[in-house]
């Protein structure tokens, strides 16, 4: 995308005004995002204030009551349910879905495939890509993250670190206009965590667009174009990195990033 196509407003991933209840509980309260080809946006947060259940929104695996989602600037098309709202054109989702590739916490491999096979299973039953083509891809995107010699292996004879590696190599075979982080690091120890951090450094800097909610203060500060702070369910604080870690304005910022040092 060119600065002209910024200038002018268009985003690979846009929200305004969007709200997200469950029952009584209303647990994203009128949150607007955008994000361009290759940025990097970070949510940070305690837990409960709405993070991933935002992300969860964007890629319409939870469906807010209010607001608009546009994808590439294509709006979410809805209709009216008893539980609010629901996507209207099921084409339109399938779709977004292959646009926007998520990584998850706990990997979410499939057991029963090779490392290889989980990688090129969506490309070629989802878009119909040829197998021997979406291997070629696969292997490539297995040695870009660091673990071509595990493609035969099953997951779980592949430590975590590598486990969540072959799921963002996954979500790469795609080749998803933008990437959503939900945590990727909070189930791996340290040294595994280390790992998976120095991928997603990689995916930053070739200009990737990404969507990151993390715990990870210091991958937030050196990955990040732009950090998002929410509490309760409304951004509390924005803006460039330097400026929201270096120059923190909001005392609750200031709380919680002083309890993650």
């Amino acid at each position: 995308m060119t600065d002209t196509q910024k200038a002018t407003g268009s985003a690979v991933i846009k929200l305004r005004n969007i709200h997200k209840s469950y029952g009584a509980v209303e647990v994203i309260k009128g949150v607007d995002l955008t994000a361009h080809a290759g940025d990097v946006v970070v949510l940070i947060g305690s837990s409960g204030s709405g993070k991933s259940t935002l992300l969860r929104c964007i890629n319409l695996l939870e469906n807010s009551q209010q607001g608009d989602i546009s994808i590439q600037g294509e709006a979410v098309r809805w209709k009216t349910s008893k539980f609010g709202r629901t996507p209207s054109d099921a084409e339109q989702v399938r779709r977004f879905r292959t646009e926007l590739s998520m990584v998850f916490q706990q990997f979410n491999l499939w057991a029963h495939l090779s490392v290889l096979d989980n990688v090129i299973e969506a490309p070629v039953t989802v878009l119909g890509e040829n197998r021997t083509a979406a291997q070629e891809r696969g292997r490539a995107l297995l040695e870009k993250v660091g673990i071509a010699d595990q493609a035969d292996k099953y997951p779980a004879q592949l430590s975590g670190g590598q486990q969540q590696r072959a799921a963002i190599a996954r979500a790469l075979c795609m080749q998803p206009e933008a990437m959503l982080f939900d945590e990727p690091t909070s189930a791996l120890d340290p040294e595994t965590e280390a790992e998976v951090v120095r991928v997603i450094h990689a995916l930053a800097a070739e200009g990737r667009t990404m969507i990151l909610v993390t715990h990870d203060m210091k991958m937030a500060r050196e990955v990040a174009s732009h950090v998002i702070f929410l509490h309760l369910g409304k951004i509390e604080e924005e803006g460039p990195p330097q400026e929201v870690f270096g120059n923190t304005k909001s005392e609750r910022l200031k709380q919680f990033l002083s309890s993650t040092q």
